[in-house]
């Protein structure tokens, strides 16, 4: 395995993560009701705390991107 296709590699693992956060980001403004209900059949909870469950998902998941995704597709970038 080279530089470049490890450079491809996380290049694509980022736009797919990026992606999927993003589609998740919109199914939860556009249908955040729908969600909410969905997801109240399984676990009984208050809006708030789902508001805050939700939120805290994306901001962890986000960082973990930038951490496992982006980080490591710059540094080889710059190296290759």
């Amino acid at each position: 395995m080279d530089i470049q296709m490890l450079t491809r590699f996380f290049m694509w693992c980022s736009i797919l993560n990026m992606g999927l956060l993003m589609f998740s980001f919109l199914l939860l403004v556009c249908a955040g009701d729908f969600v909410y209900k969905m997801h109240g059949k399984w676990f009984a909870m208050p809006r708030e705390t789902f508001n805050v469950a939700l939120y805290s998902f994306l901001g962890m998941y986000k960082i973990l991107i930038f951490v496992f995704n982006l980080m490591p597709w710059a540094a080889l970038a710059i190296i290759g």
